[in-house]
């Protein structure tokens, strides 16, 4: 079962246009195609660095005779935005003022926005305060500012 992180734009209003939900987990178009899965996220300065760099590769592994070497480097690449293309999705989101609301569990798209509609039922005042199917977020810790591209210190770990 899959688990799709539900970021919303601003507080309280649950309208369909103000809630982001983004699978987390392994992103096949973002491995295949890097930049054009970036451009379509309108994530455009990591697709321009993508390009570069995947340009880059291409062009120095031509030049420098190893084009064994340079197509390994792509694909390696192409694999990191292929695991963490979820992650900066969610990033590049945050950095545009969006917050995130928790995290449901369902097989598909359609079931995450079921279970997120019933728990926003189950969130309104006066309503009957039944089964949490998603974690409260205000137990959730913080964000770290501050770390890129999955790059950084775990917590708990020094």
């Amino acid at each position: 079962m899959a688990s799709y992180v539900v970021l919303e734009r601003s507080p309280g209003r649950e309208e369909a246009a103000d809630l982001a939900f983004v699978r987390d987990g392994f992103s096949w178009l973002a491995f295949l195609v890097p930049p054009l899965w970036l451009l379509c996220h309108r994530m455009w300065g990591a697709a321009l660095a993508a390009f570069l760099v995947l340009g880059l590769l291409s062009t120095v592994g031509e030049l420098s005779g190893f084009p064994g070497t340079a197509s390994l480097l792509t694909l390696l690449v192409a694999f990191y935005f292929g695991l963490e293309g979820a992650n900066l999705r969610i990033a590049a989101l945050r950095r545009r003022g969006w917050r995130e609301w928790g995290v449901v569990e369902a097989a598909r798209l359609a079931d995450a926005e079921s279970r997120f509609a019933a728990e926003a039922v189950v969130d309104e005042p006066g309503a009957d305060a039944g089964r949490r199917i998603v974690p409260d977020p205000a137990a959730a810790r913080a964000a770290e500012a501050g770390l890129l591209l999955g790059l950084g210190a775990l917590p708990g770990r020094g």
